[in-house]
């Protein structure tokens, strides 16, 4: 007796079937590869930053020259907060980030610079002591965040603005402290920040604290005071949540500042 099920030829459609079956097993381990080198780039930067803080993250243009005036104020930057004993924390690329790594690199301080492939930008990677290198932004955001206590925001384009806003949607949901928010340079901030309180703040779109964070400065030297000085009011505070080696260099830090003003 004949087998039929051996005398039936494929079909078309138990090849459409087939092929189906195929390319979505094809997806789905293309979705598993990447659910993995997410998780691979979270340990390697939780793994690699953890020796950094506390940190003050500096974020603006990396299309500026190192003629250009905010060159030349985010170098002096990362040196006077390196040798306060900050880490100087930057997006690794070049403009206002090479400038504050190097300033903190030439202070002695810890230099990290988070990288990022980007069409027709090179990373300036000369000034780091820690580079780590990502390949998607969501990670990398986090990174530039998780050690910082402060953040100043030099002027900038799409990138710039795009850290600015979420770093301020974090602080407004409240799912990140209050820590500073500093912008440099009162002339180029002073009409978003206008556009924000009459448009998004007078028309409820946003908390009456939404800008509590900010600060506008036009020197160096009030954003190291403002940061200090936030340090030294809030460092039990925000100490209470972190590592216990993580407690003992704000601790040491603290101690150190203070020793410094009261010369």
């Amino acid at each position: 007796m004949k087998n039929n099920n051996q005398n039936k030829k494929p079909t078309k459609k138990n090849h459409q079937i087939d092929y189906r079956i195929v390319s979505e097993l094809k997806v789905k381990q293309g979705e598993l590869w990447r659910i993995f080198k997410i998780m691979s780039e979270f340990v390697m930067g939780f793994d690699e930053l953890s020796k950094v803080a506390p940190g003050v993250t500096i974020f603006g243009s990396s299309r500026i020259s190192r003629e250009h005036p905010y060159w030349q104020k985010a170098y002096e930057l990362g040196y006077k907060l390196g040798k306060e004993g900050y880490s100087v924390i930057t997006g690794g690329g070049p403009g206002v980030m090479e400038a504050a790594n190097k300033g903190a690199f030439e202070a002695g301080a810890i230099s990290v610079g988070l990288t990022i492939d980007i069409p027709d930008e090179v990373p300036s990677k000369e000034y780091h002591t820690i580079s780590l290198n990502f390949d998607y932004f969501f990670v990398r955001k986090v990174m530039l965040v998780r050690y910082s206590i402060a953040f100043v925001i030099f002027p900038g384009g799409f990138g710039t603005f795009d850290e600015l806003f979420e770093l301020l949607n974090l602080i407004h949901t409240k799912k990140l402290y209050s820590y500073p928010v500093i912008l440099f340079d009162s002339n180029f901030w002073t009409p978003l920040l206008k556009f924000i309180r009459e448009e998004l703040m007078g028309k409820g779109f946003i908390l009456p604290h939404g800008l509590e964070p900010i600060y506008v400065v036009d020197d160096i030297d009030s954003a190291v005071k403002i940061i200090n000085s936030f340090l030294i009011e809030k460092y039990k505070i925000i100490s209470a949540h972190l590592h216990p080696l993580e407690r003992y260099r704000i601790k040491k830090l603290v101690k150190n500042i203070t020793h410094k003003s009261g010369e």
